[in-house]
């Protein structure tokens, strides 16, 4: 079982569920305030800075992979249930942020996928390889016969000469 990098990612939850509810309080509000998120943003903000300075082991970098891909779906799942809930109870205002917050996202992939580094050109080519892809016939999947003197067998399965 892995258990590297349960460290990072259990230190990055705890600071996000405790900004979050610090948020919460700031906001008024009696809840934790994207704890999650700010708990994934610190994970992939530490892990990649302990990359780049060589401080983050293969291992624990295979390790925080495996936790982040277990954890992440489910613990989005929940909050995206819990949010759907309160938006509905909290009314249209609720769900009109909600809203303009993923248009403001679908916005924003264009600008940020310009940010990237370019394409190589075999990505971009327009015309993949032409595969054959036509089954192939029973006399070339048959293997040729062992017997001296004959040459495999014709479609009926009868032996051949």
């Amino acid at each position: 079982m892995v258990i590297y990098g349960v460290a990072l990612l259990s230190g990055c939850m705890l600071a996000g569920v405790f900004l979050g509810d610090l948020l919460g309080d700031a906001l008024g509000v009696q809840a934790n305030v994207g704890g999650v998120g700010i708990a994934m943003l610190l994970l992939i903000l530490l892990s990649d800075s302990l990359r780049r300075r060589g401080k983050l082991p293969a291992p624990t970098e295979r390790g925080v992979l495996f936790w982040s891909s277990m954890y992440i779906p489910v613990v989005v799942a929940m909050a995206a249930s819990q949010n759907v809930i309160a938006a509905v109870r909290g009314g249209p205002a609720a769900i009109l942020a909600g809203v303009l917050a993923v248009g403001a996202g679908f916005a924003l992939v264009p600008v940020l996928a310009r940010l990237g580094p370019a394409a190589p050109a075999s990505a971009t080519d327009p015309e993949p390889a032409s595969i054959d892809a036509s089954p192939p016939s029973r006399l070339d999947t048959q293997a040729p016969s062992a017997g001296m003197g004959s040459s495999g067998s014709d479609e009926s399965g009868r032996t051949l000469p």
